[in-house]
């Protein structure tokens, strides 16, 4: 990063944002699958099906009473299905799930049965999703498990690990953990480090299959997305503990309108800035925000995002921006003040550079040209 700085007010030109994940207002569920899925099928409501042009086939179905329990069902689909691969049950976020590992036919792939929100009834609806290719197209692997791990059964979940991870990846027990803030620790659970840098090489593989397709930017976009979603609740605590440290001083409440929340984006910011910078150029150049709370390192993107989290978690409206002509990252932050500002959606943010120690809305002069930027919208 170089160390001329330009001050801006304003660049009025929009950069751009992408699709949001599906959403379902009948059942409550969203789905986020990886680009390149078509809808081809289906109702709008009960029955979805989508098909991805290198063979992976996606399909939805939601149960409503149709079976007395999960066993039921998944037994009937694997009979019908004349399914050859072995179901194993377990439980996410209290909610019964079951993996069907998909043999049947030329086909070969995943399965997800989830419940959704009770419909009153004592048998709560049941989504079943099944991701599937033909026999021997191994590089489709990715595709289904990233497609079903974005499945989201309720709001409860929109900020909690997918089913898939949380079922190859059990987080284990909570234990305290220092931050990289001298005096601070919080709560943290054992696996958590470990799991989410297992998502993001998932992700980070999966990636790299759009590198020189058309669609690289919704899937660069969504890469960061999946990451946040699997971020939040595992540096919950960490985030919170970091929060009330830097709100311990009642001198320092805020006088005017908005106030508090750059006074907090500032510290945040400032703190972030102290990490070692760390680049991984054979893998996904990209620290999980796990290890970066605790251990104090991380790319550009890393820092941005943690301090996004950050913000977001204290009910501040905050994005990241990325560049691959710059190979380069920072944070965005819907809050009062000059600065260097780029507008998405709408909003006018104030933008964040988290690997140059120097004020919020600072930003280096080489990196300015709007046209370069994407704008990563979590929420």
């Amino acid at each position: 990063m170089k160390t001329k700085l330009l001050f801006l007010l304003l660049i009025p030109a929009l950069f751009p944002v992408f699709a949001e994940p599906l959403y379902s207002p009948a059942w409550g569920f969203r789905l986020d699958l990886p680009e390149g899925y078509e809808f081809t099928d289906g109702d709008g409501k009960d029955r979805f099906s989508f098909a991805e042009s290198g063979g992976a086939q996606f399909d939805i179905r939601v149960y409503n009473g149709a079976y007395k329990t999960m066993k039921d069902m998944v037994d009937d689909v694997g009979r019908r299905l004349k399914n050859q691969g072995d179901v194993t049950f377990f439980e996410y976020r209290d909610k019964l799930a079951a993996i069907m590992e998909l043999r049947f036919e030329e086909f070969s792939g995943w399965g997800l049965c989830v419940e959704l929100a009770g419909s009153g009834n004592g048998t709560p609806p049941m989504l079943l999703a099944l991701s599937y290719g033909p026999v021997g197209k191994r590089e489709l692997e990715l595709l289904h498990l990233s497609a079903l791990d974005s499945i989201v059964p309720s709001n409860g979940e929109r900020h909690y690990p997918g089913p898939i991870m949380e079922f190859g990846f059990p987080r284990g027990e909570q234990k305290r953990t220092a931050l990289a803030k001298p005096g601070i620790s919080a709560i943290i659970r054992e696996n958590d480090a470990e799991a989410a840098q297992a998502l993001i090489d998932r992700e980070f593989a999966l990636l790299r299959k759009y590198q020189f397709l058309e669609n690289w930017q919704e899937a660069w976009i969504r890469f960061y997305r999946v990451i946040y979603r699997d971020s939040w609740d595992r540096v919950a605590d960490a985030v919170f503990q970091l929060e009330r440290s830097w709100n311990q001083n009642p001198g320092e409440a805020a006088t005017a309108s908005g106030q508090a929340e750059r006074t907090l984006a500032e510290k945040a910011l400032a703190w972030v800035q102290t990490f070692k910078y760390e680049r991984d150029l054979m893998g996904s150049d990209f620290v999980n925000l796990v290890s970066a709370v605790t251990e104090g390192r991380g790319d550009c993107d890393s820092r941005a995002m943690l301090w996004a989290l950050i913000l977001a978690q204290a009910d501040i409206p905050a994005a990241i921006m990325v560049s691959r002509e710059h190979n380069h990252a920072m944070g965005l932050a819907d809050i009062a003040g000059t600065g260097a500002r780029f507008e998405a959606k709408g909003i006018k943010w104030l933008v964040a550079e988290t690997t140059a120690q120097v004020n919020i809305g600072l930003i280096g002069q080489d990196v300015s040209d709007i046209e370069s930027w994407l704008g990563v919208i979590f929420e």
